[in-house]
């Protein structure tokens, strides 16, 4: 059963609201990602978000662009905040994903002040990125974050700036937290206004990784297992908030059965299976509002 399909904000789109978080490329030899590739299609996930720091991945993702360029809604990232130094970053990613024009560039991780000022202000990343605009090299701008700011600061983005798209942390814990969910839907009720496509991050975060684990790890922090139903909860935790999409985890163990959750109907989990998931899984935010709001 392929994943619905919404419009991204209104960039004309029809996103899969599942979209495809390619950061989990950028440690793979190409063999495995030439493997991975072909489950998105068995699912009808068209829509790639990568970054320019995201390690290999535009260079893994380029062989499967060369393919199926027209199939897929292409976004990448720069963290760069000088209008040069992003205009150079974006012209790199165009020459590792081997394509002329991508369809979303999104300032990474705009959280910090005196980033945000210089991307704003003259000869900033946001001025190079609409003359990449006007030039055909992009055809949307979005903005993304992390931490327990980033909402409040994408509203301020938004105000100074007409994003077509924003990115955020949201799962079930984060929102336990009445601060963060209230600036969550202040933000989302802001893009729904605006037409501006909202996309989440983080749903399948159980917590950060405990002290003295030396296990193999796939994201920066420790996922819920996929043994008990946690990961399905997870995600129709975010997918029956009808104004978001879901962006996958770096941990590409996770990507199948995120995708199969996904492809099922969608209901919100009841208040008390998602209470005996955080109690059973020792679940925490991974965010604290200063530590780590940079990841």
């Amino acid at each position: 059963m392929a994943i619905a399909t919404m419009e991204f904000g209104r960039t004309g789109h029809a996103s899969s609201r599942v979209i495809f978080g390619a950061a989990a490329l950028g440690r793979v030899r190409q063999e495995k990602a030439d493997e991975v590739l072909p489950v998105l299609l068995e699912f009808g996930v068209n829509h790639l978000d990568t970054a320019a720091s995201y390690g290999e991945s535009e260079l893994r993702l380029a062989p499967w662009l060369a393919r199926h360029r027209r199939d897929f809604f292409l976004a990448t990232k720069t963290g760069e905040r000088s209008g040069p130094g992003a205009r150079a970053e974006l012209e790199l990613s165009l020459e590792r994903l081997g394509t002329d024009h991508v369809d979303l560039i999104q300032l990474h991780n705009l959280v910090e002040e005196d980033e945000w000022e210089t991307a704003h202000g003259p000869g900033g990343a946001v001025e190079a990125m609409v003359a990449a605009r006007e030039e055909g090299l992009v055809r949307f701008i979005g903005v993304t974050g992390h931490g327990l700011r980033i909402p409040g600061m994408h509203r301020r983005s938004l105000a100074r700036f007409d994003f077509d798209s924003v990115l955020f942390p949201y799962n079930h814990v984060l929102l336990a937290e009445p601060a963060y969910r209230a600036d969550v839907e202040a933000l989302l009720d802001l893009c729904a206004d605006r037409g501006v496509a909202a996309q989440t991050i983080k749903s399948v975060a159980r917590r950060r990784w405990p002290d003295g684990f030396d296990g193999p790890r796939y994201s920066w922090y420790e996922p819920v297992p996929d043994n008990d139903g946690a990961v399905e909860r997870a995600v129709h935790f975010v997918l029956s908030e009808p104004r978001v999409f879901l962006n996958t985890s770096s941990d590409l163990h996770l990507l199948r059965p995120t995708l199969e959750a996904a492809s099922q109907p969608v209901t919100a989990p009841a208040a008390d299976a998602l209470a005996a998931d955080v109690e059973r899984l020792a679940m925490t935010p991974i965010f604290d509002g200063g530590e780590l709001e940079r990841i």
